[in-house]
């Protein structure tokens, strides 16, 4: 079968780590193009490669079947739609709109242009995210009352990059950067809420964009589940605890493919998405009778691959991609209100 051609409209941080390595590593893709207005990098280590001074280029190279918007979060509607009406499918870094009309638009276009939309949410493969989901959906914690996921991080400084800063640029702010993970995460597992609370807040020195968010989600079964980040905890907690009738776990977050990814090990190592040893979490269980036993929960093995494959499955085979324009929807619903 014809690997798909992919074009990245950017190699920062996310092209070098967390796009180009699997458009190289999986054999249904060919990572043909990418922009680089400037500073010409991509080709040092991916010297196949064809560098565009622009998006418009790119997007006239007739070969390139999909595009991976990855660029600041404000552009990211824009881009894609420009990519959709250039006859791409486009594959859309988090978030993939600053509101849900964005998601809307950009569905309703693929749907015009006969091509498809894959929203970039890597951390449904994260191996913590999949050993929590396989807890859950086992049943073993019975009914579920409350849960939190927390994506914590210690940072004062300002970031140099400006678009993450302004306030007045759509997408800036902690809620736009790390509450889509969250929320993408929790929505898969419980499904959409029938209702939502939101508390923001901005605590650095010299910061005027959010850097705390508490996202409340409630579910007609009586589940409240909370979504917390923040970028001044200095001793992060647990990232995912789970309380049922049952039972409780807890799981820190310690995935370690973009570490890895960072480093320069490929997808095809074979200590890829391994976790530490003692990173396991904890599955409390009460019996019957009261007793109560508490157990490792089952180290898995983090996989952002698995995204990329169902990005192929979908193109190719005409699978139902797991990220739904409804997850999407209800993810930019809550972060734009």
């Amino acid at each position: 079968m014809t690997p798909i051609q992919t074009g990245l409209l950017a190699y920062g941080m996310s092209g070098r780590i967390f796009h180009a390595p699997f458009l190289e590593a999986h054999p249904a893709f060919t990572l043909r193009a990418v922009v680089e207005r400037s500073r010409k990098q991509m080709q040092q280590t991916y010297p196949h490669t064809i560098s565009y001074d622009s998006v418009a280029d790119l997007l006239r190279d007739p070969t390139i079947e999909l595009v991976v918007v990855n660029t600041p979060n404000g552009t990211h509607f824009e881009l894609a739609c420009e990519a959709l009406r250039a006859g791409k499918h486009v594959l859309i870094e988090k978030p993939v709109g600053t509101s849900a009309a964005d998601i809307d638009a950009l569905f309703a276009l693929s749907r015009e242009m006969n091509r498809q939309v894959f929203g970039y949410q890597n951390r449904r493969w994260d191996s913590d995210f999949m050993a929590v989901r396989q807890v859950v959906e086992s049943g073993q914690l019975g009914e579920l009352i409350e849960a939190h996921f927390r994506y914590d991080r210690y940072k004062t400084a300002i970031h140099t990059k400006v678009f993450k800063e302004e306030p007045t640029t759509p997408g800036s702010g902690l809620h736009f950067d790390l509450g889509p993970h969250l929320l993408d995460q929790a929505i898969s597992l419980f499904g959409p809420p029938a209702e939502f609370r939101k508390t923001m807040g901005s605590f650095r020195p010299n910061s005027r964009v959010t850097d705390y968010f508490q996202l409340h989600l409630s579910y007609p079964s009586g589940l409240n589940v909370y979504l917390t980040s923040s970028l001044l905890v200095a001793d992060p907690g647990p990232a995912f605890v789970v309380h049922g009738t049952r039972g409780s776990l807890r799981k820190a977050r310690t995935d370690v493919q973009e570490a890895q990814l960072d480093q320069g090990l490929t997808p095809l190592d074979a200590t890829y998405g391994v976790e530490p040893a003692d990173a396991v979490g904890t599955l409390t269980l009460v019996s019957e009778t009261g007793e109560k036993t508490a157990q490792p929960i089952e180290t898995l093995r983090g996989n952002y691959m698995g995204l990329f494959e169902a990005v192929h499955q979908s193109i190719r085979h005409g699978q139902p991609y797991p990220i739904r324009e409804e997850d999407l929807h209800t993810q930019l619903e809550i972060l734009a209100s």
